[in-house]
């Protein structure tokens, strides 16, 4: 099933907000220094898949423009 502009808009707001709120728990368990160092790569792991759907959702949206 193939969703329409309005679903992929709302699919990137959500792992932006994902993606945000990693970022800072992120930031905060650096700051607490209770973190291990796999915890925080995990972590990192996981911000960079969302960034990589964020990335493919929004190519999606926008056409190919040959110049």
């Amino acid at each position: 099933m193939m969703m329409d502009d309005n679903e992929i808009v709302e699919k990137i707001q959500e792992l932006t907000i994902q993606h945000r709120d990693l970022d800072m728990a992120i930031e905060a368990l650096i700051e607490s220094g209770k973190a291990n160092v796999l915890q925080i790569q995990r972590l990192k792991k996981q911000k960079l898949h969302l960034r990589d759907r964020i990335s493919h959702l929004e190519n999606y949206l926008l056409p190919d423009i040959i110049a």
